[in-house]
């Protein structure tokens, strides 16, 4: 009979380990640190250190936009290739540790997306040639950034942290 108490006691131990696991995955993973604001979009709550990066990024993706609309204007599909590059995946990897598991998974994988599609930009204006080929992949790629704007708002945490 203790046997079988054993055994229970094991597999009881194993469930809340596996709970617990389970319950910080959703936690880190999945929801991030987040808020809810009075306009209905997620609150994002980083360190002023941590949004700052968030919101350059967000810039450079602006000034990046800019650069590849001129060169379209010009039919310099080069031009939309060196502007799209920086903007790419190799961009995505310049996140300091620690910030990633504050992030929504969602907002991961909208901002995952957009540096693969400034990859792909980059690679078929240089591979195609074709301006208006660019064009299209950004205006599919700018409607993530909307999604993801009106879905998130960047704050900064105050007080202690949660």
């Amino acid at each position: 009979m203790s046997t079988n108490n054993n055994v229970l006691v094991y597999w009881a131990i194993i469930g809340l380990l596996l709970l617990t696991i389970v319950g910080l995955i959703l936690k880190f993973v999945v929801l991030g640190r987040t808020g809810n604001e009075v306009d209905g979009r997620v609150t994002i709550l980083l360190e002023p250190s941590e949004r700052a990066i968030v919101l350059n990024e967000m810039r450079q993706f602006l000034a990046g936009i800019q650069q590849i609309v001129a060169a379209a204007e010009r039919n310099d599909a080069a031009a939309i290739a060196k502007a799209a590059h920086p903007l790419g995946m190799a961009a995505a990897h310049a996140v300091p540790p620690g910030l990633p598991e504050k992030l929504p998974l969602e907002f991961k994988t909208l901002g995952r997306s957009v540096h693969q599609d400034f990859d792909r930009i980059a690679m078929d204006a240089e591979a195609v040639s074709d301006v208006r080929l660019s064009l299209r992949q950004l205006g599919e790629s700018i409607k993530k950034c909307v999604a993801c704007h009106a879905t998130y708002q960047i704050n900064q945490v105050t007080g202690a942290p949660r």
